[in-house]
């Protein structure tokens, strides 16, 4: 009886998003939990565009994760995420991504965040990451969590690795952005910061969603 209980049924689940450095960010921290057989959208014909419109981080996760699940007849995570600063009253928030305007390039975002903050002083330029991450099957959301990474925007980019705003996110505790701390590694990045920590939450949901279903 208690092996029965204990059983992990196994379920493919679809990562909904077109960013491969975010796809293997997220294998990278979840991609050996038992019993998940992850795909992503390529291997799906008809994958329908889902319009970030929504006011909050979760609303958007939410909303992907559900479209997904439903188009693809399977369970659906979605992230999504972005970068929110104090001196800008939250911004660039659900906008982080094009932020200069649509289709804008991670270098052209960047431009605009240091522009915005010209002349704000280190201890004016206080941001956080925020990761929101949905789960979802064909018939309903299953759960959302959240988490956080909070630094300072650095005057300006530093290192070469990650993506986004990681150039210009210092991390005051290891003296680095983001950027430089996963140029050479990212086993740093991937226990520090917002969807690495998100993803932790995500792991200890879905074991026990396995072993119900």
């Amino acid at each position: 009886m208690g092996s029965y209980v204990n059983e992990i049924h196994s379920k493919t689940i679809v990562i909904a998003t077109q960013n491969q450095k975010k796809k293997e960010e997220i294998l990278a921290i979840a991609g050996n939990i038992p019993g998940i057989i992850f795909r992503g959208t390529e291997d799906f014909p008809f994958i329908p565009v889902v319009e970030e419109d929504g006011k909050t981080f979760r609303d958007n996760a939410i909303k992907k994760a559900t479209t997904l699940a439903k188009a693809c007849n399977t369970w659906a995570m979605a992230d999504d995420s972005g970068l929110e600063i104090r001196a800008l009253n939250g911004r660039p928030g659900v906008l982080s991504n094009r932020y200069a305007g649509p289709g804008a390039t991670d270098e052209a975002n960047i431009r605009k965040v240091l522009s915005e903050l010209y002349n704000f002083t280190e201890e004016k330029r206080a941001a956080r990451f925020v990761c929101s991450i949905a789960l979802a099957s064909p018939h309903e959301l299953l759960f959302v969590v959240e988490d956080y990474c909070e630094g300072f925007i650095a005057k300006e980019p530093r290192g070469s690795g990650g993506f986004g705003y990681d150039p210009v996110f210092f991390v005051p505790y290891y003296n680095q952005t983001l950027a430089e701390l996963s140029q050479f590694s990212t086993s740093v990045k991937n226990k520090i910061s917002h969807r690495a920590k998100a993803l932790q939450q995500f792991n200890e949901r879905i074991i026990p969603l396995l072993r119900s279903r």
